[in-house]
């Protein structure tokens, strides 16, 4: 049943296109100038039916090549070392923290 709301709006969430494609989004991201971790909340049911949830952690450097495109790698240069530290300190803090408080384990 669709809600109207006082100014005669319909009140009904349109389905964003990550939702139609099935794409999922991040739970948590962690930048520092181009470096940045990625934190993913992942689900997963075993052979007895048992769902369990799960989080993974990506790591990216974000660049302009020389046709002045944005490209991603995981190659470092010594002075994106300070911030990759800090990015995976900070999701690993993330994640360690939201499993406490959640009671995912780890796997």
């Amino acid at each position: 049943m669709k809600k109207i709301d006082e100014a005669g709006r319909i009140d009904e969430k349109v389905p964003s296109i990550s939702d139609v494609l099935g794409k999922k989004h991040p739970e948590k991201k962690f930048r520092a100038g181009s470096v940045t971790a990625t934190i993913w909340l992942n689900h997963r049911e075993d052979d007895q039916g048992k769902k369990t949830s799960f989080r993974t952690i990506s790591f990216e450097k974000n660049y302009v090549d020389k046709e002045n495109n944005w490209q991603t790698t995981n190659t470092l240069r010594i002075s994106d070392l300070p911030k990759a530290r800090l990015v995976l300190t900070k999701a690993y803090e993330y994640a360690i923290l939201k499993e406490e408080t959640d009671g995912d384990k780890d796997e």
